[in-house]
């Protein structure tokens, strides 16, 4: 089992790892202004350290549960900004953008899960508390 939840911490990670790297894209940054963010050139950039940082910390299980916070700071303002299906008329643009706004809700499960349980085994957290500690009830 202790594979599966590395596995499993690879798997959700790897979306942020491998998108991050094209919020420094002017094409990307563009797009993102084109949809209403406002400091695309600041912002954009800045998303992209956040999800590669949650990203890495999630996989290697250093400091797990920070890295899924910074994942949940990425997706909140991403999911509502870029994806906000409601405002879209164009059918077929409507159904991508609900489609990608539910995914993204889902990784926002995920993220949740990571921030609560913790990096889980294999991990440098070992499950140990990190800088989000929270207390053990008996």
């Amino acid at each position: 089992m202790k594979y599966l939840v590395l596995l499993a911490r690879i798997l959700f990670s790897a979306i942020f790892f491998m998108s991050a790297f094209s919020h420094f894209s002017a094409g990307t940054i563009a797009y993102a202004a084109s949809q209403g963010v406002p400091f695309a050139g600041f912002l954009v950039p800045a998303a992209g350290i956040l999800a590669l940082a949650g990203a890495i910390s999630i996989i290697i299980g250093f400091k797990a549960r920070c890295g899924a916070l910074a994942i949940i700071l990425f997706l909140v303002p991403v999911t509502f900004m870029m994806h906000n299906f409601w405002a879209v008329t164009d059918p077929m643009m409507h159904q991508m953008q609900m489609i990608m706004f539910m995914k993204n809700l889902s990784m926002l499960g995920g993220a949740i899960l990571i921030t609560y349980f913790g990096a889980g085994p294999l991990s440098f957290d070992g499950n140990k508390d990190c800088c989000c500690d929270k207390k053990e009830e008996a």
